[in-house]
């Protein structure tokens, strides 16, 4: 019997940083997939807040990626994917939250953006959390290593990752590109598609395009559109 049981959604880019974890640290689970359109009655129970994903291990049940994420590096040490030292992870903790709070937001408003004003709004912004990302992070920490903190893997690379699969429907819905400038950003991209966990679960552009039209024209329900209206 798999040790986890995570529930998740495969257009879900927070179900995929779990995912990939797992993957990662080679940890067997059982994956039940959610429609998050169409709940079933007992989800509720399983996850409080109504979202993907959630993990039970043992008597554990544990939700929101993040925390999951290190919930899963601390009970399964094996290949640590979070720096040991308490300065190296406190700065690993900050660009997740980047990911979370600055990037990962900007990124759906963008995608929902209504009218070409608003468009133009969310697409400076991005772009400038982009940069900002290429001079301040990546560019500073991964001393010219694949990853954003060297050579090694770690949870910031998996904080940002799934958006980064998902950048097509930017240039198809609205016509944003990885600035030319992002040149750190473009290797590691280039560094994360040839992970064999990454692979292994990945989807074809056409795939996200097909997943993600509604939002593009608002027309979206349920819960992955509320979170991204809030945003």
């Amino acid at each position: 019997m798999a040790e986890i049981e995570l529930y998740s959604a495969t257009v879900c880019p927070y179900a995929h940083r779990t995912r990939l974890a797992l993957l990662e640290k080679n940890v067997d689970f059982q994956l039940t997939e959610i429609d998050l359109e169409n709940k079933p009655d007992w989800f509720t129970a399983i996850s409080p807040y109504g979202k993907v994903p959630v993990i039970k291990h043992g008597n554990n049940i544990v939700w929101e990626s993040t925390i999951i994420n290190e919930y899963l590096d601390e009970v399964f040490p094996e290949k640590p994917l979070m720096p040991t030292d308490a300065g190296q992870k406190a700065i690993a903790r900050i660009w997740i939250d980047f990911a979370n709070t600055k990037f990962n937001p900007t990124f759906y408003k963008l995608l929902l953006a209504p009218t070409p004003e608003n468009q133009q709004e969310w697409a400076q912004e991005l772009g400038h959390h982009l940069l900002f990302m290429e001079r301040e992070g990546i560019g500073k920490l991964s001393n010219n290593g694949a990853y954003w903190l060297g050579e090694s893997l770690s949870l910031v690379d998996l904080a940002f990752y799934p958006w980064f699969e998902r950048f097509p429907i930017l240039e198809h819905y609205r016509g944003f590109t990885l600035p030319s400038e992002c040149v750190r950003l473009q290797q590691w991209w280039e560094a994360m598609n040839a992970l064999e966990s990454v692979e292994s679960i990945k989807h074809p552009t056409d795939f996200y395009i097909q997943q993600y039209i509604k939002y593009a024209n608002n027309t979206a329900s349920g819960i992955t559109a509320k979170e991204m209206r809030q945003n």
